[in-house]
């Protein structure tokens, strides 16, 4: 059986095509992701302005091609924060089932966490020991306490790049001041998952796809080391390589960060938040120790949706 699995993120709708194989594995065939950007200068003010509206609902017109071209006999689709949050996701909904035929599911922040990790266990070596998940996406970022075979804690927070970069307004390059503002801002509204951390004590980060995709890239433009392949699923990253091209970033203009070698022009806006985001939880919960999961919401809909494992 083909199938597709689509993530309807706030800043970027993510498509996987694959094959369910007989021993309940499968193997994926086609993956793609469009930039929507669907909280575009909205989002914190809680709809989904008409610009980026059309730009989600061309993405999945596109995607209805692929779903033909290869012949998707089953399609799953997910829509997470900037659509469940809109006073106009239900419209967006509508509308997209409409003009592409698919079918949307909106879920909450507890199930977006859910599958997150078990996306993540598919592509990491997980242990005895607590690690930390963390997803950022344009709307929301997860965070998820775990390990092997439990989760002990989850929280699904409105601290997404997209709003964050909305609410902060960031000079460019980003100042001290700024960065300080920014941290104390996350200080107060992370006060759960630090409490949470106190208790079930995390040895380590996982970063979750997405902008740790791009560190993993980062780092290898800059240090000549081996960036993402089709094969891999877990990298393990040099906290001294990436704590230099932290500051590289949060050094640059915006024009500088579209010729960084390893960023992907959909993330050279995000990227700077991102970063910040990773140094606090990094510095404020001491950990030395960080890895990168090329899987994330897609891969746990298939495993939880579907009941299959990787190949």
């Amino acid at each position: 059986m083909i199938f597709a699995v689509i993530d309807l993120g706030t800043n970027t709708f993510n498509l996987l095509i694959a094959e369910r194989l007989p021993n309940c594995t499968f193997k994926k065939i086609f993956n793609t992701k469009i930039a929507v950007k669907l909280g575009e200068g909205t989002i914190n003010s809680g709809y989904i302005a008409d610009a980026p509206f059309q730009r989600g609902i061309r993405a999945l017109r596109q995607y209805q091609q692929y779903l033909l071209d290869y012949n998707v006999e089953h399609t799953y689709a997910f829509a997470t924060s900037a659509i469940r949050s809109a006073s106009n996701g239900n419209e967006f909904v509508v509308q997209a089932k409409k003009v592409s035929g698919i079918s949307i599911t909106v879920i909450d922040g507890n199930e977006e966490a859910d599958l997150i990790y078990h996306g993540n266990k598919m592509a990491i070596n997980m242990a005895d020991s607590v690690s930390l998940i963390m997803d950022i996406g344009g709307g929301s970022t997860e965070f998820i306490l775990a390990n092997h075979d439990t989760i002990f804690w989850k929280q699904s927070y409105l601290l997404g790049a997209a709003r964050l970069l909305e609410k902060f307004n960031l000079s460019d390059p980003v100042t001290n001041p700024e960065i300080i503002l920014f941290n104390s801002y996350l200080k107060q509204e992370l006060q759960s998952l630090l409490d949470a951390v106190k208790i079930h004590q995390p040895i380590e980060l996982i970063g979750s796809s997405g902008a740790f995709d791009s560190v993993v890239d980062i780092i290898a433009g800059k240090f000549n080391s081996e960036g993402l392949n089709d094969i891999q699923t877990e990298y393990c990253i040099d906290l001294n390589q990436y704590h230099k091209i932290s500051e590289m970033i949060k050094k640059s203009t915006l024009k500088e960060r579209y010729h960084i070698p390893g960023l992907i022009d959909m993330r050279v806006d995000m990227i700077v938040i991102s970063v910040l985001l990773i140094d606090f939880i990094l510095k404020e919960l001491n950990l030395n120790k960080m890895r990168v999961s090329t899987f994330s919401l897609k891969e746990g809909v298939i495993n939880q949706k579907l009941g299959l494992t990787l190949l």
